[in-house]
């Protein structure tokens, strides 16, 4: 099965970082969801591996060629390959799974882009977001998201993808393959600390709109603090994220759903809680006629992950949206970066051309569930 296959259990990697990314992420998400009933609810949809075409899509062929080779490296090979890389690490089944991770978003966009599905979500290891175009990084070997949305694009035809990343560390890998194309609307939150937080890019900083005739299109919005409540993510959505969207109007949407964004993550250090996922999801599923395709990637702390894959999930299957658990007015570093990335995008964005006039409406509190889209 794709549980055994990509669970494997030993790592190559001496690095402390990479002791977090464990087989139970997988597992015991999927148990989760068999033992609730919500497995029962939603369409098994049958995994394969990428093809060397469509990885293509996102990576270099030499870069290909050299991941091709490590089921038959030795252990001292593999982790001499694994140094060439930042916070990684291969095993010698590394490239079937992470083959099967990104054939996995490939049948889910398949899915749904034909009907067979509304929506769904790919449970899936390795995960993708920092894996650039010739190397690997921060546990990411494929970029899944990145080739699902240029499979969509050159299969389907869809003119305009939307790539929400709420994962608490920035998507470069996902930023670079997509900076210079305007019809790829990459959106990302991710823990910054002025730089100061991994990948420690200037990149991830809110000013980095891309590229050319992909200016406008890369949206970051960096966290410089630690702590950040529902509030501070459900004002981004409703304050940048969404205004946006709509004015994009996706054909398609494509999450990366990292879950070390949620309380009790070793890595994220944030405060919001599962149930703020399923009113971000529940935002997303009226964009793009509600094609989306979430895409695991991180999430560390194995309580917290299970229940936000169950929030989101539930959301998905169309049940009600909990009142979240809390929802207190944004933080002031939360609305400092939301301004800061309206102010930066507001030249080519018609429904941020205002955003000057909009400083006092951010410092009004939530005043209860409505303001999450119930």
């Amino acid at each position: 099965s794709y549980l055994a296959k990509c669970c494997f259990p030993y790592l190559t990697s001496t690095d402390p970082a990479c002791k977090i990314e464990v087989p139970e992420r997988l597992t015991v998400s999927h148990e989760t969801l068999v033992r609730t009933g919500l497995a029962d609810r939603c369409v098994s949809v049958p995994v394969r591996e990428a093809t060397d075409a469509e990885i293509l899509l996102a990576h270099s062929e030499e870069y290909l060629e050299a991941v091709k080779k490590t089921p038959y490296m030795s252990l001292e090979d593999l982790m001499e390959f694994t140094r060439q890389y930042g916070d990684v690490y291969f095993h010698p089944n590394i490239y079937h799974c992470a083959k099967l991770a990104a054939g996995a978003a490939l049948q889910l966009v398949d899915s749904v882009m034909t009907g067979k599905v509304r929506n769904g979500m790919a449970l899936v290891r390795p995960p993708g977001h920092h894996s650039m175009r010739s190397a690997a990084n921060g546990f990411c070997v494929f970029n899944n998201v990145a080739i699902a949305a240029q499979y969509a694009k050159q299969k389907y035809g869809v003119q305009r993808v939307l790539i929400v990343d709420w994962d608490i560390h920035h998507g470069q890998g996902v930023q670079y393959c997509f900076e210079d194309d305007p019809s790829v609307l990459y959106f990302s939150w991710h823990r910054y600390e002025h730089q100061k937080f991994w990948p420690h890019l200037r990149d991830s900083d809110y000013d980095i709109v891309g590229k050319e005739k992909g200016a406008g299109f890369n949206i970051n919005v960096p966290w410089n603090k630690v702590g950040m409540e529902n509030g501070d993510y459900l004002s981004v959505f409703c304050h940048v994220l969404l205004p946006v969207a709509y004015e994009f109007c996706p054909d398609l949407v494509l999450v990366c759903a990292g879950f070390d964004s949620a309380i009790g993550d070793p890595e994220g250090e944030m405060c919001a809680t599962p149930d703020v996922f399923a009113h971000l999801t529940h935002l997303l599923m009226n964009l793009a006629g509600g094609k989306l395709c979430a895409v695991l990637e991180g999430g560390y702390n194995l309580t917290s992950l299970v229940q936000s894959v169950c929030q989101t999930v539930q959301t998905l299957l169309g049940d009600p949206v909990p009142r979240p658990a809390s929802l207190k007015s944004p933080c002031i570093s939360a609305l400092e970066s939301l301004q800061c990335v309206r102010s930066a995008h507001k030249a080519y964005w018609s429904c941020l051309k205002h955003a000057g006039n909009h400083n006092r409406a951010f410092s009004r509190a939530f005043k209860g569930p409505e303001a999450a889209g119930v």
